[in-house]
C-alpha cells in the first residue's frame, strides 16, 4: 500500500504546501554537480569510488547541456522503518527531454538524498533553483530492518 502525500509529508523536513501531491511529495533541487571523473564499483564496496563532481554555480537558474548531472535535494528524508521510498521524474521534466534516476530509499534511511539528472534534449534544459524534479512516494510494508549503509545522514 502506498502512503498518500499528506502522510508522506510527515517524514520530510523543509516542505512547502505545493509540494504535497495526492500520491507523494515533490522533491526540489538545491545543488547540481557535473560528473567529471570516473567512478568505481564492485561487489563488496571495498573498491567503491564515487566521483566528487564539480558543483555548478547557479543563483536563480542554470542552462544544462545534454549529459548527466548529480543533484542534491533540498528536503531531508527520514524514512520510517516500515516503508520504502521510490522516486520518479515529474512528467513536466520528461516532456522537456529530461529525467531523474533515483535509488531506492531504504527503511530507516535519513539524509538529504541525491539523484542523477539526465538531460537528453539536444538543446538542453534550463533548471531554476528549487525546481520540483522528482515525486517521491512511500510504500508501506512490514518491518524490514533499518538502513545502516555508507550514505546514512548524507548531506546533513
Amino acid at each position: 500500500m502506498f502512503l498518500p502525500g499528506t502522510e508522506t509529508a510527515k517524514f520530510l523536513e523543509g516542505l512547502k504546501d505545493e509540494q504535497v501531491q495526492p500520491a507523494g511529495i515533490d522533491l526540489t533541487v538545491d545543488r547540481i554537480f557535473a560528473i567529471d571523473e570516473a567512478g568505481e564499483i564492485d561487489y563488496s564496496n571495498e573498491n567503491r569510488k564515487v566521483p566528487e563532481g564539480r558543483e555548478l554555480e547557479f543563483s536563480g537558474k542554470i542552462h544544462l547541456d545534454p549529459g548527466t548531472y548529480r543533484i542534491v535535494y533540498n528536503e531531508v528524508v527520514a524514512m520510517p522503518e516500515d516503508a520504502i521510498g521510490v522516486g520518479l521524474p515529474r512528467s513536466s521534466l520528461m516532456r522537456m527531454g529530461g529525467t531523474v534516476v533515483c535509488g531506492l530509499w531504504d527503511p530507516g534511511y535519513k539524509g538529504r538524498s541525491q539523484g542523477l539528472l539526465v538531460v537528453f534534449n539536444p538543446k538542453g534544459i534550463t533548471v531554476h533553483r528549487n525546481a520540483r524534479l522528482v515525486q517521491l512516494f512511500l510504500i508501506k510494508g512490514g518491518k524490514a530492518g533499518k538502513y545502516s549503509g555508507a550514505y546514512q545522514n548524507e548531506n546533513l
